[in-house]
């Protein structure tokens, strides 16, 4: 029997599921439709299908290990399927993390305006450089995934050699801490498509800040392109900073949560607050881009129209 704590998880779950699938879904059917039409895809296109697609994975991949985990509280035991999960889960977070971020990079070669001749450059040959990034991104999320098993593999024959040793405290410390190095460690290298996000984000508000500046200098007046597209992309990638940011404390917190108590309500807790991260920072990118934002109103118009008829 289920308790009620165990059926509300898998019900946030469940919908948390839905509403991912549908909104990433949705970005992927309108650039999928744009690019039939058109005959060719956009580098923003290009980053959004790559980007929900790596999402679509990272949801259900985390989706899984948290009914998993309420239906057989004991799957940590069971190594083989310990290593599998956590595998899938790497190379999907890694994919999603370094996505985005090739999102936030484009948006500030698109949108800020600086004169250093390696940054007009780039702005030059960012939409060829995009197509070798997002090749890179994967190679690293599946050279790091790759890793994954082997590390763990390694740690669990540690293990199995220290539960033959007499001395309990020492069997603890020996224990715990195999476990919790490698995926410490790959939780830290994450930062790094953070600290660009993060760079990219600056870069945008100096940007807006000297541009802001010199339309007072020069007392232009009415509405601006410029800043307008400034505002929006510093507020996506000021609402990513933040879920991203969550994402990483609770991404830490399942990490530890061998520590807790009660570590399978943790766990269940950690997933549906981190699947937040995908979720709702792919419905931001619907909400604040014009095409996407076009195509819903569309469909909700028609669906209203069907509705009356």
């Amino acid at each position: 029997m289920f308790s009620a704590a165990d059926s509300i998880s898998i019900i946030l779950i469940t919908g948390e599921f839905i509403i991912g699938i549908l909104g990433n879904g949705y970005i992927g059917l309108v650039t999928w439709i744009d690019w039939i039409k058109k005959k060719k895809i956009s580098t923003l296109d290009c980053i959004l299908t790559n980007l929900v697609i790596s999402r679509i994975c990272l949801i259900s991949v985390m989706v899984l290990n948290g009914i998993v985990i309420v239906l057989y509280p004991d799957v940590y035991t069971k190594r083989k399927l310990q290593i599998v999960i956590c595998t899938f889960w790497t190379f999907a977070n890694y994919l999603n993390m370094w996505f985005t971020t090739c999102l936030n990079v484009f948006y500030c070669f698109k949108i800020a305006n600086f004169s250093h001749s390696l940054f007009l450059w780039l702005k030059w040959k960012i939409d060829m450089v995009v197509r070798w990034v997002l090749l890179g991104c994967f190679a690293i999320s599946l050279l790091v995934s790759l890793i994954v098993p082997i590390v763990m593999s390694c740690d669990y024959k540690f293990l199995a050699t220290a539960k033959h040793k007499r001395n309990i405290t020492e069997m603890f410390h020996v224990s715990k801490m195999p476990a919790f190095k490698p995926l410490t460690l790959f939780n830290l290298f994450a930062i790094v498509p953070f600290i660009v996000s993060l760079i990219s984000f600056i870069l945008l508000v100096r940007s807006l800040w000297r541009h802001t500046k010199q339309i007072k200098l020069h007392a232009t007046s009415g509405r601006d392109p410029s800043t307008e597209a400034h505002v929006k992309a510093i507020k996506t990638m000021t609402l990513f900073i933040f879920f991203f940011f969550l994402y990483y404390i609770i991404s830490l917190f399942v990490t530890f949560s061998y520590l807790i108590a009660k570590y399978k309500l943790a766990i269940v807790f950690g997933e549906i607050v981190a699947i937040l991260y995908p979720l709702s920072h792919s419905l931001i990118l619907i909400i604040l881009n014009k095409k996407l934002r076009q195509a819903s109103v569309r469909v909700l118009t028609c669906r209203k129209i069907a509705c009356m008829i």
